[in-house]
């Protein structure tokens, strides 16, 4: 049965992948949205279909029913590793990452070109958690 350390190691996997708004491939890459979709694949989860966005996004209408459908569940407690993160890195954009240890972050970061693994700013607001449910769920 997958779980949130599952998840956190299948978005690993990523790290130094290109950047590429609206990327979904590990080769030609791939941005936040795709990190978490392909994460989430690596567990053979399914996204469905996905809301169009943009890199200016100020709303995460048409992204929640996508989420739950891979399985992905609202959580109000305490952050852990393996959750998926909406983020506010600016007025008008949303950030979604994945949360690893210790407040650190694994997400598709635009302007250094390429997924990485680091500290989440302390300047970027959390929206929004989902955790991983069991299969089935």
């Amino acid at each position: 049965m997958a779980d949130g350390s599952q998840l956190l190691a299948a978005a690993h996997a990523l790290v130094g992948a290109p950047f590429r708004l609206g990327g979904m491939s590990r080769e030609q890459g791939i941005d936040c949205v795709g990190l978490v979709v392909l994460a989430l694949r690596a567990l053979g989860r399914d996204a469905g279909p996905l809301p169009p966005y943009r890199l200016r996004q100020t709303t995460l209408a048409g992204f929640a029913p996508a989420l739950a459908h891979s399985g992905l569940r609202d959580v109000a407690d305490a952050i852990q590793p393996g959750d998926v993160l909406a983020l506010r890195p600016s007025p008008s954009q949303l950030h979604l990452a994945i949360a690893g240890e210790g407040g650190a972050l694994v997400h598709a970061h635009a302007g250094l070109r390429r997924v990485v693994h680091g500290p989440r700013p302390a300047e970027w607001p959390l929206l929004r958690s989902w955790r991983l449910a069991p299969s089935g769920d």
